[in-house]
């Protein structure tokens, strides 16, 4: 089993620079550029389903992949950002300023933090985690899988082993591409490629970012 999972493209909140953690916003100019080139690129993947985040800059990053394979997308709300409380909406550079304590825990690392309001990461992991098992033993053989940053990072860390974890950088680009490998008699999973964004040449980047 090969699963293709693939942060959404630049949002308006990413080009902004503001945290959007579960907020419901949509895809920028450059994510739906983005979210073609993608497309374009798992055109001869062989992809027989997508699951997605039902937010909407997943979801419509995962419809331009959908118009150009004709696979079907399957929404799963376990695959939503983190829920990122009181950060939710704001500026990166507003943080600081109006909580800085909780930015201070947050940009910590602790796994067990909860924004306020919100969720810790490994709130996020387990519910990830418990997503993955799930299109694991779907019988699907070529998958894509269309989500978040937050949530992808935390939820590989999780189910790899620690070389291949290793390699999941903290962040990953808008519109990325991790390829997976999975062995279905075992679930066990080999890293292939960590955040390829070559079907970007051309079309451009966007901020990684947490949140």
């Amino acid at each position: 089993m090969i699963l293709y999972c693939i942060r959404h493209g630049e949002s308006t909140y990413n080009s902004e620079g503001r945290v959007q953690g579960q907020s419901d916003v949509p895809l920028s100019d450059l994510g739906r550029r983005q979210g073609e080139a993608l497309a374009e690129a798992l055109a001869d993947a062989g992809l027989e389903v997508i699951f997605s985040s039902p937010l909407r800059r997943a979801y419509e990053t995962a419809e331009l992949i959908a118009r150009r394979t004709g696979v079907p997308i399957r929404t799963d709300p376990r695959l939503k950002e983190i829920n990122a409380g009181i950060f939710q909406d704001r500026l990166r550079s507003e943080l600081v300023a109006q909580f800085p304590e909780e930015y201070r825990r947050w940009t910590s690392g602790d796994p067990d933090f909860v924004i306020p309001g919100g969720e810790s990461r490994r709130q996020l992991a387990e519910r990830g985690v418990a997503a993955f098992r799930d299109i694991i033993a779907s019988g699907y053989q070529r998958v894509a899988v269309v989500a978040h940053g937050r949530l992808l990072v935390v939820t590989l860390k999780s189910l790899l082993d620690s070389l291949d974890a290793s390699k999941i950088p903290a962040a990953l680009q808008n519109a990325s591409i991790t390829t997976v490998e999975v062995e279905p008699s075992t679930a066990r999973m080999r890293l292939i490629t960590a955040e390829d964004v070559r079907h970007l040449e051309g079309v451009g980047l966007s901020g990684s970012g947490d949140l």
